[in-house]
C-alpha cells in the first residue's frame, strides 16, 4: 500500500488501512463542481470520517479549499466543510491563506478571487511542527524605543541593552506561490509544489506516512519522495494515474 497510488475511489484506499494509521494527509478536493474531473464525484461526510479514524493521534490534516460562485452569491462550502471536520471531533489547528500570485482577470461586481483556504485540522495534541523560518526584512538592526536603527560606527550611538533584530523569523500563516498551470501533466487544478513541500516538512517527520486522497497529477507524492517521507494516494482517474506515474519515474 506504501508508496503506491491506488487507481479507486479513496474511501477503498482508507478501508483497507488500519486505525491511527497516516500521519499526515494533504490533499485539494474537487469542489463547487468548478472544474470536470472525469465525472467524477466525491462523498465528502465519509471521506472526513475516514480521515479521523485513519489519521493517528497527533497526525494532521490540510484541506486546500476554495468556494465557487453561483447566482452572485459565494457558496460557502470551505466553511462548512471545515465544521463538518470538527464535528467528526479534528481540532480546526489554523485557517491558512495560499495567496495566488497570478490570477485571471473577470469582469463581474466584485474584488478578484486571489485565495484558497489551507485548513489545518488536528486529531488530538499535534504531535509535530518544524516551523519554517525566513530571514527577517530589518535583521542586523536594533530596536530602540518605537524607532529601529542601523549600528554603525559613524552612528554616534554607544552600546545600549537594545534588542537585536534576529536574522529570521517564523513564517506566517498566508503563504503566497505561484498559480501555474500544470500543462506538462494535463491537470486542470494542480497545487504548486512548494506549497505540497511546505506542510510536509512543517506537520511530518522523515520517514512519516503523506497521504492524498485526490492525488490528480501527483504532486503530493512527488514532494513526500524529494522530502524522505513514504506516500499513498488514491485517484479515481485512470489517466492522471498514468500521468503520476509517468511523473514520479521522470
Amino acid at each position: 500500500m506504501i508508496n503506491k497510488t491506488h487507481n479507486e475511489n479513496c474511501l477503498d484506499t482508507m478501508a483497507r488501512m488500519k486505525d491511527n494509521y497516516i500521519d499526515l494527509t494533504v490533499t485539494s478536493p474537487p469542489y463547487d463542481n468548478l472544474r470536470k474531473y472525469n465525472g467524477y464525484s466525491f462523498d465528502f461526510e465519509s471521506i472526513a470520517k475516514e480521515l479521523y479514524r485513519t489519521t493517528k493521534e497527533g497526525g494532521v490534516v490540510v484541506w486546500v479549499i476554495g468556494d465557487g460562485t453561483k447566482n452572485g452569491s459565494e457558496s460557502g462550502s470551505s466553511f462548512k466543510q471545515a465544521l463538518y471536520f470538527m464535528e467528526c471531533g479534528f481540532k480546526l489547528h489554523d485557517t491558512m491563506i495560499y495567496k495566488k500570485k497570478r490570477i485571471v482577470p473577470l469582469t463581474h461586481k466584485r474584488y478578484e478571487q486571489s485565495f484558497e483556504y489551507m485548513f489545518v485540522f488536528v486529531k488530538g495534541k499535534i504531535k509535530t511542527f518544524n516551523p519554517i523560518m525566513i530571514a527577517c526584512k530589518y535583521a542586523g538592526t536594533e530596536t530602540w524605543g518605537n524607532r529601529t536603527f542601523h549600528k554603525t560606527s559613524s552612528s554616534g550611538l554607544v552600546e545600549t541593552n537594545n534588542k537585536r533584530v534576529n536574522d529570521y523569523k517564523q513564517k506566517e500563516n498566508v503563504w503566497e506561490y505561484l498559480n501555474a498551470k500544470d500543462k506538462a501533466f494535463k491537470h486542470p487544478a494542480p497545487f504548486p509544489e512548494q506549497l505540497a513541500k511546505d506542510h510536509i516538512i512543517s506537520w511530518s517527520n522523515e520517514g512519516d506516512i503523506v497521504y492524498d486522497c485526490f492525488m490528480g497529477s501527483g504532486t503530493t507524492a512527488k514532494m513526500a519522495i524529494l522530502n524522505n517521507r513514504n506516500y499513498i494516494g488514491s485517484e479515481m482517474s485512470s489517466e492522471y494515474c498514468e500521468t503520476i506515474r509517468l511523473r514520479l519515474n521522470d
